[in-house]
């Protein structure tokens, strides 16, 4: 098959098996997961392999760090410091050493082919302590609880976990490096962070301000949408160039836009292209799944299910009791929150890259 047939069969069945999962009443990424186990390369083998799609993965990736960089606002942070940094930086830590801690004691229980060491049970933790701003959000915005004490507590420790996406980023390599040079390459990795931060940030605000100026008052839809993904897309590849993520750039790019008056028509021109190419990203996370293997390995993947919600659960509820909520309110934040969500599937890809994780564990927490 040619690369315009591929594309043209994947949007086919991407687009029939949303309207399926819409007349059941199902979320659009299950169908963008099914369609990835159809197609990808353990069951009927349309794609053979995930590098047809990947680079419009990251375009998902990249789109969803824009706009949760918009979202995120210095004042804001300022004023729930106590429950983003406090909260939210609490339960990613625990929730990696609670990993590292279980999974040395796994090691014992595992056979030796499924025994891996700490900083691969710690990149796992990274990957498993995040949550779904995206679904996590909606629903609250839908019942009108991003304002209650619940809420605000959910909000907080997404926010933190969003922000840590970009320390785990540089991490997960490092860990892969190993040996001697793991603290030097992790060093060098958040120096080169900072330093991109603090130019982009310290010098970009002005000039973008200026910038978008200069582009609406054209007022041409158009241009401005064409200026929007160059800034997008600009940002990622300068990161890029920098030896940092293209995630990371997006994040700085959606930042600069949120300090403007023009972030709310931003929001709304971005949209579309994140949920399209979001889309495209499950689609090549269900490409990923082994199917034979998950059947073969059930009642694996079923124990491993439970005990990551359970643990999960128990020290998001502990967390929030010890932060002075109240025990209904610590329940739901826990149940929000212990799910997995969108970023955990990008580092455990990550991790998988960089050879940290056993193929069948990956496999089970896939």
């Amino acid at each position: 098959m040619s690369g315009l047939t591929l594309i043209v069969v994947l949007l086919s069945i991407a687009v029939f098996a949303v309207v399926l999962f819409r007349l059941m009443h199902l979320p659009p990424v299950l169908g963008y997961l099914s369609v990835g186990v159809l197609i990808g390369p353990h069951s009927f083998g349309l794609f053979p392999s995930s590098d047809a799609t990947a680079h419009l993965a990251e375009l998902g990736i990249v789109f969803l760090m824009f706009t949760i960089g918009l979202e995120f606002s210095l004042p804001k942070l300022t004023s729930m410091r106590r429950v983003v940094l406090g909260l939210g930086g609490a339960q990613l830590a625990a929730t990696m050493l609670v990993c590292v801690l279980l999974g040395l004691l796994f090691n014992a229980l595992l056979p030796a082919e499924l025994q891996m060491p700490a900083p691969s049970w710690l990149a796992l933790g990274g990957a498993l302590a995040m949550s779904s701003t995206a679904i996590v959000m909606k629903i609250l915005t839908e019942k009108l609880e991003l304002d209650s004490m619940h809420g605000r507590n959910i909000f907080g420790v997404l926010l933190f976990q969003d922000l840590a996406i970009v320390p785990l980023l540089i991490l997960i390599p490092a860990l892969g490096s190993g040996g001697d040079n793991l603290w030097l390459l992790l060093r060098l990795g958040l120096l080169k962070a900072a330093v991109v931060l603090t130019v982009l940030l310290g010098l970009g605000q002005k000039p973008m301000h200026a910038w978008l100026t200069i582009v609406a008052r054209r007022r041409s839809q158009e241009l401005f949408m064409l200026n929007l993904l160059l800034m997008t897309l600009g940002f990622a590849l300068l990161t890029e160039i920098a030896g940092l993520s293209l995630a990371l750039g997006a994040f700085i790019a959606g930042m600069l836009i949120s300090e403007t008056e023009f972030k709310l028509q931003v929001e709304d021109d971005i949209l579309p292209f994140k949920d399209i190419l979001l889309g495209f990203f499950f689609v090549t996370m269900g490409m990923q799944l082994n199917l034979p293997l998950i059947y073969a390995e059930l009642p694996w993947v079923l124990i491993t299910l439970l005990v990551l919600l359970i643990i999960k659960f128990l020290i998001i509820a502990t967390l929030t009791r010890a932060f002075g909520n109240s025990a209904g309110n610590a329940v739901r934040t826990a149940l929000a929150l212990a799910p997995a969500g969108e970023f955990g599937l990008v580092l455990l890809t990550l991790a998988l890259q960089n050879n940290l994780l056993n193929e069948k564990v990956a496999q089970w927490v896939l």
